[in-house]
């Protein structure tokens, strides 16, 4: 008898893209489909939970996982560390389920290279204005906290042509309806 393996799918964006607003309507429709909680440095905002949002740990026990080789992929980011758990992503497929990551481009790019079946789908801006004007729309960053996403975003958008997919969102109702769409084939393979 075959084993069944899960799908390994991961969603990327540069910040201000609407990729966790997309994401979380998606996983909605997918109930069968299990999402990976990354780990954190940086301090649980008001709005967080923990386990939920991120799993929020110290930099030492971070450090510590590293060196243990317990990410999947990690980065530093903004002073702040960023992973994803190899183990719960390989239990998870193994026992036939499929996952979702969210990620950055870079992540991403390191799990395609763990997992080449992996379907890496990048959510677009309409442009990179529209992007900027997103990003201060929210008003959540210094200056100097937002000029670094300005650039880090145009760094990724360059990265795109890496991803397998693509879905476009100048429209928030059509990008979630194209994600979905597009989950539902994948896993469907």
């Amino acid at each position: 008898m075959k084993e069944i393996i899960g799908k390994v799918i991961v969603i990327s964006a540069p910040s201000g893209t609407g990729k966790t607003t997309i994401l979380n309507s998606v996983l909605k429709e997918f109930p069968e489909i299990v999402f990976s909680v990354s780990a954190t440095t940086r301090a649980k905002r008001n709005s967080e939970k923990d386990g939920v949002d991120y799993y929020f740990i110290s930099e030492e026990k971070f450090l510590k996982m590293i060196s243990d080789n317990e990410f999947l992929e990690w980065e530093k980011f903004y002073d702040y560390y960023y992973g994803t758990f190899k183990k719960f992503v390989e239990d998870t497929i193994k026992k036939g389920s499929s996952v979702i990551i969210e990620v950055d481009v870079k992540g991403a790019i390191s799990i395609k290279n763990n997992y080449p079946d992996a379907s890496l789908i990048f959510i677009e801006p309409p442009s990179v204005e529209e992007l900027i004007n997103r990003l201060k729309n929210r008003n959540t960053e210094s200056e100097s906290d937002f000029n670094k996403r300005v650039n880090r975003a145009k760094m990724e958008l360059n990265q795109k042509d890496k991803f397998d997919y693509f879905v476009f969102n100048e429209n928030l109702e059509e990008a979630i309806v194209n994600l979905k769409s597009l989950i539902n084939k994948i896993i469907k393979e």
